[in-house]
């Protein structure tokens, strides 16, 4: 962003939102993953395609989930964000309001729901999952889904950490895994850039109170042209005050 509008590297916004969403997965997973990676970015903030590629190698990591939120609020400055939704930038600063800091900008990973870090700093971000691990209940609880037909049941063990995990919402996410774009104006023009593992729509499922269980969603709810995973995560909290992420999954529809 530019000086005026940027503060150490990052662009910052402070104005009031609603609240968004979350994410989860469709076939078992080979391993339990240790990690929901969020990143809130925007196609008209110079200062998010270095965060936009460390999304691109984090998708890689079958460990963790790693999703693009694209951000609204930036539109003003020239480029309209293609991708963007009002969600995300509802959902951002709920997670502000939660920690009850002012730190809403852009680009922003939040992870496990719980720490933020600068999007483009890597190693602050594999900290960040280390610390967030040691927390009771944080990715302790199996999620999977079961893709059959036209349809994706999504199944919830029970808890085994008590009261650190004994409710949640469980949200189903559309995923275009790369997603190119030439930006035309902003601080990004004549860039072709690409954006990983993208959240194009998401639903909310049910409620979890710590007990097994299975949800079954039609295919049709989440898939559409141009999404090729999905991701479902269940979460402590609610939309409006969400918590720490207590499982999640991850998997590809083709």
């Amino acid at each position: 962003m530019t000086a005026m509008m940027a503060y150490n590297c990052i662009s910052r916004w402070s104005g009031a939102l609603g609240v968004c969403a979350i994410v989860a997965i469709i076939r078992p997973a080979l391993a339990e993953p240790r990690a929901v990676v969020e990143l809130f970015t925007s196609q008209g903030c110079s200062s998010c395609p270095p965060a936009d590629r460390v999304i691109g190698e984090l998708a890689k990591d079958p460990s963790v989930i790693a999703l693009s939120m694209p951000i609204d609020y930036w539109d003003y400055l020239g480029w309209k964000d293609t991708l963007a939704d009002s969600r995300f930038s509802a959902r951002q600063k709920a997670y502000s309001l939660m920690r009850g800091d002012r730190d809403v900008y852009t680009p922003q990973v939040i992870v496990n729901g719980a720490v933020h870090v600068i999007g483009s700093d890597r190693a602050g971000i594999e900290s960040a999952i280390g610390a967030t691990r040691k927390t009771d209940g944080v990715m302790s609880v199996p999620v999977s889904m079961t893709l059959a037909g036209k349809q994706i049941t999504v199944s919830v063990a029970a808890s085994t950490k008590g009261p650190a995990a004994t409710y949640g919402e469980i949200w189903i996410c559309s995923i275009s895994k790369a997603v190119p774009i030439s930006i035309g104006r902003g601080e990004n023009r004549g860039r072709e850039l690409t954006y990983y593992n993208v959240v194009r729509n998401v639903l909310k499922v049910g409620d979890w109170n710590g007990n097994a269980g299975s949800w079954t969603v039609p295919l049709e709810n989440i898939s559409r042209e141009g999404i090729d995973a999905a991701a479902v995560f269940v979460q402590d909290g609610s939309r409006d005050r969400p918590g720490p992420m207590l499982g999640a999954a991850y998997t590809s529809l083709h």
